[in-house]
């Protein structure tokens, strides 16, 4: 290897290099006032009947924004949907209640609710006391929130973010309190727990696409639409390498091995 350079791993170089530009491709595009279509996503529809519900019954909305802090990404997508939440409970006059387990994502969501309530025209609406501070520890918190569950009975549960161990210990008291819930995360071994005792569930991806298609943010919506042309174009590439692959062996062709190799020598890590 010499200076910043490894020849060795020329395909990785080549692979980021085309996923940045089909990125900023999907950003440039966006910001032009490009068309930009994002499925239909059943939880994030459920959203809106849920906070619509809660209104109906005349019972808050719990918001959970997971267990992390703001160094976690999904933390972060996790307030974007706040804000989404916070204009529809700003709108239908519900009450949101919203525990938190650090002091900067404390910080963080109350600053987001206030934009939130102040779009929705409802500045008024907005007080510093629906984001409250519980505890750091992991199980200390999760049992605050049950109490909170168990107490006020709220109507929708929104369960946003990283979560741990805690999650079916929330998701079950949500359950039991008759509350329709919706969940999203990226953390794979909970997702399990979260579809057995949640209404609606966004896994993986799909959280992170639900907080840039309910912000609509032309920045994020562009990012999202390259990463789905990075993942056709990663789709296509392997198709091509398995019929080259197939048809070397089968033909014994000399310009398919030819091809085959270069194509090997392209995906390999």
């Amino acid at each position: 290897m010499t200076g910043w350079w490894d020849p060795a791993v020329w395909n990785l170089g080549v692979i980021i290099a085309a996923m940045a530009a089909a990125i900023l491709w999907g950003i440039h595009r966006a910001r032009r006032g490009s068309l930009l279509r994002v499925r239909r996503i059943a939880g994030v529809e459920a959203m809106a009947d849920a906070v619509g519900r809660a209104t109906e019954l005349g019972r808050p909305v719990l918001y959970v924004a997971g267990v992390t802090d703001l160094d976690d990404v999904q933390t972060i997508a996790s307030l974007g949907i706040l804000g989404a939440v916070g204009r529809q409970t700003a709108r239908h006059g519900c009450r949101l209640v919203m525990p938190t387990d650090r002091s900067l994502v404390l910080a963080a969501a109350r600053e987001v609710l206030r934009e939130s309530y102040t779009a929705a025209g409802r500045p008024d609406g907005y007080t510093p006391d629906m984001v409250t501070y519980i505890s750091d520890d992991q199980f200390g918190f999760a049992a605050r929130v049950d109490g909170i569950i168990a107490r006020d009975r709220p109507a929708a549960c929104f369960l946003q973010g990283a979560f741990y161990a805690e999650s079916l210990l929330v998701a079950e008291a949500g359950a039991q309190a008759g509350a329709v819930q919706v969940a999203g995360t990226a953390m794979s071994h909970q997702l399990p727990f979260l579809v057995a005792a949640c209404d609606h569930v966004l896994i993986g991806e799909e959280f992170f696409a639900a907080e840039a298609y309910l912000s609509g943010d032309r920045d994020k919506l562009g990012s999202l639409r390259g990463q789905d042309v990075v993942k056709d174009l990663a789709l296509g590439l392997v198709l091509i390498g398995a019929a080259l692959v197939t048809l070397a062996a089968a033909t014994g062709a000399g310009w398919l091995a030819v091809a085959r190799d270069g194509m090997l020598r392209l995906l390999q890590p």
